[in-house]
């Protein structure tokens, strides 16, 4: 099998040829996806995720995801928003395992040194609040609010990671922002 610096004739076809014999169990296939996507996955699971530790992992339950869904996927010229959605979901469900099990005194965030122990006392107790408030919503409201706040994406580029229509996306965001600004009242 010759290899040259340009890849394989598959490396410069289209998502749907790609992903269409993905489906089919081609792993050269697959591995041209992995190679194509994972970047953009990795930057946008970054965007999600507090930390970069979590990064890789998320990226690769992704693929996994992918590899055992791909034959379902209807149109696979989508592969790409289906990838960033599937990412998203998994930086999304990273977060909430992380909130439920971490102890929030053990999350070490960064602070300078000149800052005051009473700052970073009362920095802490301020996210902490706001982890809280985040877990408190319904998860549709929080996966918009991650994506738009954390993530700065656009409300058609949510609509379109979350299946849902713009308009839904602006009235789970505008619920969301209200009831944190609620539970926040008292950090303002």
């Amino acid at each position: 099998m010759s290899s040259d610096r340009h890849g394989s004739p598959l490396d410069a076809a289209d998502d749907r040829i790609v992903a269409g014999r993905a489906s089919d169990g081609d792993t050269a296939a697959f591995a041209v996806l992995v190679r194509r996507y994972t970047p953009m996955m990795r930057a946008y699971a970054r965007r999600i995720l507090p930390g970069t530790a979590e990064v890789d992992d998320v990226v690769q339950d992704a693929f996994i995801t992918a590899w055992e869904q791909l034959p379902q996927l209807d149109d696979p010229g989508q592969v790409k928003s289906w990838l960033m959605r599937i990412t998203g979901r998994k930086a999304i469900d990273r977060i909430r395992a992380l909130r439920v099990h971490a102890d929030v005194d053990a999350v070490e965030l960064p602070a300078p040194e000149r800052a005051a122990p009473p700052r970073q006392a009362e920095a802490r107790a301020g996210i902490a609040a706001l982890s809280d408030a985040l877990q408190q919503l319904p998860a549709a409201q929080r996966e918009c609010w991650v994506l738009r706040e954390l993530g700065g994406y656009a409300y058609e580029e949510i609509a379109e990671e979350l299946d849902l229509s713009p308009s839904t996306v602006r009235g789970l965001l505008a619920r969301a922002r209200k009831d944190i600004i609620v539970r926040m009242e008292q950090w303002r």
